[in-house]
C-alpha cells in the first residue's frame, strides 16, 4: 500500500460501529487493533506513554520537561472560527533548532536558528476514531502573514516564500497563522518535537521495523539501507525522515512520502511495545517525551496532555487517512511547488465539515516518486 494512499476514512459514528461519509455502517474493528494512539510523526511514540505516570515527584518532574507557547495570546482573535462539530485540528511540527544537541544531529552550526521541516496538520474527526493527516511540503510557495516573534519583532507579510519560512521566521505562532491563513481552518493544539528527542524516544522504544523495497543511499543523511527488513535505531530513523537524496527523485514530496510510512509503521509497532509491565522504561520514555515536545498552552501540562492523548487512544495506523497537500511543481525552479488551489480548497473544506477527504483532491498531483518505499515489517 502507498505511503499516500487515500482509503476511506469514515466518519466516526455510535459504539456500534462506524458511519461513513455516505452514512453507511461500517463493522466495527477488533479491539486489539484500536489500541494505537494516533498522535503524528515525531509525538507518536513519546505521548503514549504519558498515561503511566505517577504522581508526586513523577508528575513535577515531567511537568517541569514541558515547554508550551500561547498561541491563543499571541493570534488574538483575529482567526478561523472553532468547529463545533467534535472535532479537532492538530499542527505537528519537527523542528531543528540548529542548537544544544540538534547541532550535532542538524549537521549545521550552533547559530540559533530554526527550522521547519516537517508539518502535518492531523485531523481528528469526531468520536476520535479515525483521522486525516496532511502533510504540507516546506519547499511551497505561500503567502505569509505579518507575524510577530518571539522577542517582538514584527515581520512584515510576504509573497511566494517558503512555508517552513513562516517557522523560523516567527516561531510557532507565526506557523500557525500561516497554516490558518493559507487554509481557513482553526488550529486547536500544536505540537513539536525536535531531531534529539525524535532520535532518543526511537532507541528507548527498542527501534522501529520496517521494510525498505529499493535501496537507500544516501551521503547528506547518512542512511544507508539496502532493500529489506530493517529495525532502525534512533539515528537510522532520523535519516529516514529527512532523507531526500538516497530515493525517488530527491524532492520533498518524495520525503513526505517516507514519512508518512514511517509513521504508520511506528504506530503499528507502539501497539505491541509492553510498556504497562516496565515501569522504569514508562518512566523514562515519558521523560524523554515530555522534553522532547513543545505544546500550545492547553496542552502545557501532563495533565491536559494526558486527557488529550486519552481521548485519541483509539485510532491506529489503519484508522488514518494520509495525503499530501496538492501541489505541483514550479515552471520556474524545479525546486519548489506551488499549491493547486481548486484541489486544496476541497482538502480545506473536508477539514472544515468533518468529512472524508475527496479521491479528486490527491490524483494527479505531484508527488516525489517514493511511493511504496518503505513499509511497516
Amino acid at each position: 500500500m502507498s505511503a499516500e494512499s487515500t482509503p476511506e476514512p469514515g466518519i466516526p459514528g455510535d459504539d456500534n460501529g462506524t458511519t461513513g461519509p455516505d452514512g453507511g455502517r461500517g463493522r466495527r474493528k477488533p479491539r486489539a487493533r484500536r489500541r494505537g494512539l494516533m498522535i503524528a510523526a515525531w509525538t507518536a511514540a513519546g505521548v503514549v506513554v504519558l498515561g503511566g505516570a505517577g504522581l508526586g515527584y513523577v508528575y513535577f518532574k515531567l511537568n517541569g520537561n514541558l515547554r508550551s507557547v500561547d498561541i491563543d495570546q499571541a493570534l488574538g482573535t483575529d482567526r478561523p472560527t472553532k468547529a463545533d462539530n467534535g472535532s479537532e485540528n492538530i499542527l505537528v511540527l519537527g523542528s531543528d533548532t540548529r542548537s544544544g544537541s540538534n547541532k550535532k544531529l542538524g549537521g549545521g552550526t550552533d547559530d540559533g536558528s530554526a527550522r521547519s521541516d516537517t508539518a502535518m496538520i492531523i485531523h481528528v474527526y469526531r468520536g476520535h476514531r479515525t483521522a486525516s493527516v496532511v502533510s504540507i511540503p516546506r519547499d511551497t510557495l505561500i503567502d505569509r502573514p505579518a507575524c510577530t516573534d518571539p522577542k517582538g519583532v514584527t515581520h512584515d507579510a510576504a509573497r511566494d516564500v517558503m512555508f517552513n519560512s513562516a517557522y523560523s521566521t516567527g516561531g510557532a505562532a507565526c506557523a500557525v497563522k500561516t497554516v490558518e491563513s493559507m487554509s481557513g481552518v482553526r488550529m486547536d493544539h500544536y505540537l513539536e518535537v525536535d531531531f534529539a528527542g525524535f532520535q532518543k524516544l526511537i532507541d528507548q522504544l527498542g527501534g522501529v521495523r520496517i521494510t525498505t523495497t529499493k535501496d537507500i543511499d544516501d551521503p547528506e543523511s547518512h542512511l544507508r539501507l539496502k532493500a529489506g527488513a530493517h529495525t532502525l535505531d534512533g539515528e537510522q530513523a532520523l535519516g529516514l525522515v529527512r532523507t531526500r537524496h538516497g530515493v525517488g527523485d530527491g524532492s520533498d514530496l518524495g520525503r513526505i512520502q517516507l514519512q508518512q510510512a514511517f509513521v504508520k509503521a511506528l504506530l503499528d509497532q507502539v501497539e505491541h511495545v509492553g510498556l504497562l509491565g516496565n515501569p522504569k522504561r514508562l518512566l523514562d520514555l515519558a521523560d524523554t517525551a515530555t522534553k522532547a515536545v513543545t505544546t500550545d498552552s492547553g496542552l502545557g501540562s501532563v495533565n491536559s496532555l494526558m486527557s488529550f492523548a486519552d481521548g485519541l487512544k483509539g485510532i491506529g495506523a489503519s484508522d488514518m487517512t494520509m495525503v499530501t497537500l496538492p501541489v505541483r511543481y514550479d515552471p520556474a525552479d524545479p525546486n519548489r511547488v506551488l499549491v493547486e488551489q481548486a484541489k486544496a480548497r476541497l482538502v480545506w473544506n473536508a477539514l472544515k465539515t468533518d468529512t472524508a477527504i475527496p479521491k479528486a483532491a490527491t490524483t494527479g498531483n505531484a508527488t516525489g516518486e517514493a511511493a511504496g518505499v518503505v513499509a511497516s515489517s
